[in-house]
C-alpha cells in the first residue's frame, strides 16, 4: 500500500538538520522511484513561514555578505558556503513544490522529488568540498532570498515555475562558468568536479521549470511567452542581471523571445 508523498515531502521540509534532511531526502526519492510514495492527502497544505534548517548560518540581509573572493581559502571557503546554502534552500524549494501545489499530474511531484535528490547531493558535494579547507557549513553568514521568493510563489505553481526555476536557479547557470574558472585558477579540483556535476544537473532543474511552466499555460489558455515577460516585469523589474549563459539557458528551455527579452530587462552584474 503507497504511502503519502505529501505527508513525506513534509517531514523533509521540516527537519532542520542537515544530514538528517538529505537522509530522509534520498529515502524519499528511492520510494518514488519505487512507487511507495503516491500523492494521496486531499487536505489542503498547512503554510510554511519557513523550513526546518539549522541554528547556523545566521541569516543576514545580501548586502551585509562578506565579499567571496577565491584567492585565499578562506575566501574560497566563503564562496563555497554561499553555493552550498543555495542548495540546501533548493532540496526546501523541491519539496515545497511537491507538497504545496496539489492536482498536478504524477510526473510533476516525481520530477520534483528526483531534483530534491540532487539538491541533497550536490549539498554533500559542496559541505564535502568545504571539510577540505577546514570549514563546514554554518560558518559564514548567509541570505534568505530563495526562501523568500518561495513565499511570494506559494499562490501559483504557474507563478513558482516561471521565477524560481526559471529566474533565480537559471541565474546560477549564467554564473557557475565564471566561478569555475576562478576554482581552476586556485588549483581547487574538487570544487571544479562539484561544480561541473552540479552545472550538468542545474540545467535539467531548469528545464523542468521551463516545462511545468508551459504545461500550466496551456492548461489556463496562456501565450508562456507573453506570460513569462509579464511575470518578469511584475516581480523582477531591476533584477535580471547579465551575462548569460545562452546555451545553457537554451538547453534549459529558454527560447530567442525570452531572450531577446531577458537581455533587455538586464543590468550589467554578477
Amino acid at each position: 500500500m503507497p504511502e503519502d508523498l505529501f505527508a513525506r515531502a513534509l517531514a523533509c521540509l521540516r527537519c532542520a538538520d542537515p544530514l538528517e534532511k538529505c537522509r530522509l531526502t534520498a529515502a524519499a526519492v528511492a520510494a518514488v522511484n519505487q512507487q511507495q510514495l503516491c500523492p494521496l492527502c486531499a487536505t489542503a497544505p498547512v503554510a510554511i513561514d519557513a523550513p526546518g534548517r539549522p541554528a547556523r548560518p545566521r541569516l543576514v540581509r545580501p548586502r551585509d555578505l562578506p565579499k567571496r573572493k577565491p584567492g585565499s581559502v578562506q575566501g574560497r571557503a566563503t564562496l563555497l558556503h554561499a553555493l552550498a546554502h543555495i542548495e540546501f534552500n533548493a532540496i526546501n524549494l523541491a519539496w515545497d513544490a511537491v507538497y504545496r501545489f496539489r492536482a498536478m499530474p504524477s510526473a510533476f511531484y516525481s520530477d520534483w522529488a528526483g531534483v530534491a535528490g540532487e539538491e541533497a547531493v550536490h549539498f554533500g558535494l559542496l559541505c564535502d568540498c568545504l571539510q577540505s579547507l577546514g570549514y563546514a557549513y554554518g560558518d559564514f553568514d548567509a541570505h534568505n532570498g530563495l526562501w523568500e521568493m518561495a513565499c511570494k510563489t506559494a499562490h501559483d505553481p504557474l507563478v513558482r515555475m516561471a521565477l524560481v526555476p526559471r529566474v533565480l536557479e537559471a541565474r546560477g547557470l549564467d554564473v557557475t562558468p565564471a566561478i569555475l574558472e576562478k576554482l581552476r585558477s586556485s588549483g581547487d579540483a574538487r570544487a571544479v568536479a562539484a561544480l561541473e556535476i552540479i552545472l550538468r544537473d542545474e540545467i535539467g532543474h531548469v528545464e523542468i521549470g521551463s516545462r511545468w511552466f508551459r504545461y500550466l499555460c496551456r492548461e489556463r489558455g496562456l501565450d508562456a511567452d507573453a506570460t513569462f515577460v509579464e511575470l518578469l516585469n511584475q516581480y523582477m523589474q531591476g533584477q535580471v542581471r547579465r551575462p548569460f549563459h545562452y546555451a545553457a539557458r537554451r538547453q534549459a528551455g529558454f527560447n530567442e523571445e525570452e531572450m531577446q527579452h531577458l537581455e533587455a530587462m538586464s543590468v550589467c552584474g554578477s
